[in-house]
């Protein structure tokens, strides 16, 4: 797989099958039903886009903005293609996304033992703003709380 096998477009309606079985793949029992995730993924201030590999949706992510903040709400990757790219695609996708909405700021929760994801975030600049405990996936694992600051050097905080 390259870079160009790789497309990341809005996710649709046809996209809920696969949607469901990485759900299942990544959060077990805590996944969502196939209700809820529609509604999530047409929900208003919601922006949720899949990376597809040959036509086959492989990864999601998605964003919510509140007219102020943005909110990363999750980026999951097939199992299969973990670790060749495809969440940072997506997250540069999103953060474009929340920067031409006017986004002054991103806000994210982690998983404290997702080493991948807080290498990946960080990289890019968001900073850990603190923990919350018993975040609300599996186990009630705790989570870093991270934002990233949109606004160029100068403007009002």
């Amino acid at each position: 797989m390259t870079g160009s096998d790789v497309v990341v477009r809005a996710l649709c309606p046809a996209d809920l099958p696969a949607l469901e079985r990485m759900e299942i793949e990544l959060f077990g029992a805590a996944a969502w039903s196939p209700e809820s995730l529609a509604a999530e993924i047409g929900g208003p201030g919601r922006w949720y886009v899949g990376a597809a590999v040959g036509g086959d949706l492989v990864g999601y992510a998605g964003l919510w903005f509140d007219g102020f903040d943005a909110q990363i709400m999750t980026i999951g990757t097939d199992e299969r293609f973990q670790g060749r790219g495809l969440g940072r695609r997506m997250l540069e996708n999103l953060l474009d996304r929340a920067r031409t909405l006017g986004a002054a700021v991103v806000l994210l929760e982690v998983r404290v033992d997702n080493d991948p994801a807080i290498h990946l975030y960080e990289s890019v600049g968001f900073e850990r703003l603190g923990m919350r405990r018993a975040y609300y996936q599996p186990g009630n694992i705790d989570a870093w709380t991270m934002r990233l600051d949109l606004r160029g050097a100068g403007e009002p905080a």
